[in-house]
Parts: structure tokens; sequence; C-alpha cells
């Protein structure tokens, strides 16, 4: 089982240094990957909009920036996104983006994607919220064509390109890693047509996590893949249901491997712990959060084995 360390923005304070400390940290330890969440901003409630899922002060820094900071000063731990909103960034310069990051990193990027929630944010980037969804499948396609074709032809719904160049290609050509998330009927969809891996999450609202994993592999068969060979990744949570155990989980490693374990058996391949609940715990200094790291990594290990 592989796992996944999302990057704590809020550790800019600490500077370059303390992030370019960090960040080597999470490969000495082990970590398989290190993924960047990603909001370029927040908007604030007002009179028509819902206040934001998190606060609209939150740090978040720009997470192909980050990645390409952390392909430099990185050897073997994959680097990737979970997950880039797509439609509200143009698809072209992602591709792009995605392509020097993979070369800079000598292939070791895998792009994580998602349609995302936050009207205010396309707006703010001049994108249409509300045709995110049939852009989402189109950009992937796009995507895949620029790190593959010497001649890019590409006639969709919504981009074009006629005769067009991107290079350099990326070494791992157009097998990057594309990596779907979401939880809803349209994005699983998505998932089994177009992933290579399903990037998994429980949020309030959503199905219990064995009815969409069922439902993900009712999917995939439906498109002629094998649900066993097919990479899923979920966050190293607790069920959202249970209050009690959330309120410990991020101070208790040994809930972690509770869990790590119960993923597996679900069929899980990858799990993804998120340094921010870690950060909350107490932990808020690059040298206290690296050492809690070891200490949870050390406890995850026997389940972190291939």
């Amino acid at each position: 089982m592989k796992i996944s360390i999302v990057f704590p923005s809020v550790m800019y304070r600490e500077g370059p240094e303390g992030v370019a400390k960090l960040i080597q940290a999470f490969e000495e330890i082990g970590f398989d990957e290190m993924d960047m969440f990603d909001h370029v901003v927040m908007g604030y409630p007002t009179a028509t909009r819902r206040a934001p899922f998190y606060t609209p002060q939150m740090p978040i820094m720009e997470a192909m920036t980050v990645l390409s900071f952390a392909a430099a000063i990185t050897n073997t731990i994959r680097l990737g996104t979970g997950v880039l909103v797509l439609p509200q960034r143009q698809v072209t310069l992602v591709a792009k983006q995605a392509s020097s990051i993979d070369t800079l990193s000598a292939g070791r990027l895998r792009l994580g994607v998602g349609i995302g929630w936050q009207e205010s944010e396309y707006q703010a980037l001049g994108e249409d919220f509300n045709t995110r969804g049939r852009r989402f499948a189109e950009g992937i396609q796009l995507m895949r064509s620029c790190w593959r074709d010497e001649h890019i032809n590409f006639a969709g719904r919504y981009y074009h390109l006629d005769e067009i160049a991107m290079e350099p290609k990326p070494p791992q050509r157009a097998e990057i890693p594309i990596w779907i998330g979401g939880t809803k009927e349209p994005q699983l969809k998505r998932v089994a047509a177009l992933g290579d891996g399903w990037m998994a999450m429980t949020a309030p609202g959503d199905p219990p996590l064995k009815e969409n994993l069922a439902r993900m592999r009712e999917l995939l068969v439906a498109e002629g893949r094998d649900p066993a060979t097919f990479p899923m990744q979920m966050s190293l949570s607790p069920d959202a249901l249970d209050r009690e155990k959330r309120k410990r989980f991020y101070g208790e490693p040994g809930l972690m491997l509770e869990r790590t374990g119960e993923l597996r058996e679900l069929g899980f391949s990858h799990v993804a712990m998120d340094c921010v609940p870690i950060f909350q715990k107490g932990y808020r200094s690059v040298d206290a959060m690296i050492d809690y790291l070891r200490e949870i990594y050390r406890t995850l290990k026997p389940e972190l084995r291939d």
C-alpha cells in the first residue's frame, strides 16, 4: 500500500528554508508521494453566497508552483495534485506546466484533477462554472494529446487546437497518470471512463464509502476495466459520522493504523494523509511536525507493503 502526504501550505510561515526542510523530510521518512491541495482564491460569504467549506483566509499556496519547487530539492518522492480544479484553469497551460514538472522531476508527476465546487473561484479566474463537467472530460483528452502528439490537432466542443506543437514532451509522455477525484455519480463515471486512478474521500451528504466503492466497481466493469487492478486512493481520515473518533484521530497513530488496514481490506491501494489536522493538533513548527510524521510512518509501516 502506498501513502501520499498532503503538503500544509500554512508552513509558508517558516520561509523557503522551512518549506524545503519539510518537503525533503517527507522523502527521507519514506512517504511515496507529496500532493498539493488546490485553490487559487477563496470567496468571502456575501448576501448571495454561502460561506465556503474553509475560512476564506486559509493560506493555500499555488499547487503547480510548489511542485516545481519540490522537484528541484527532491530525488525520488513522487509529486502530485490532490486535486487540481482543472476546468477553472487554461487547460493547454496546465498541460504545459505538467509536462515541465514531469521533465524537471525526471518523470515523477501524478496529476490528480477534479471539477471543484466554488463558483466564485471560477468567476475570479474567468471560467464558466456551469460547463465545468463537460469541459473537464474534454480537457483530459486535450492534455493527453499535448503530451503525445507531435502535431496537435484537437477539435472539441470547448477546446480547439489546429496544427500546434508542445515541446519538450514529458518523460512519461501521455502516460502521466491522471487520477480523478470526486464522489458524485457524474464524476464516478468520468473516473471509470477516463481516469488512471480514483481519488476518493468522504464528505457530509455523500453515500457511505462502501456504497460508493461498489458503484465505482460497477462502472469500471461497464467500461471493460478490471476493478481488481484499478488503483484507488482514500484520504486517511475516520468515518465522517464518527465524531468521537474524529476528535482523537490525528493525535493517535494507532487509530491511523487501524483505518489504514480497513481501507486496505476494502481494496484501496493508496491512502493520503493531510498535514493540516496534524498542525491543528499542536505540531505547529516544521521540526515538531517532522518528528511526529516519523512516529506516524513507523506506526503505519506494517500496512505500507506492496
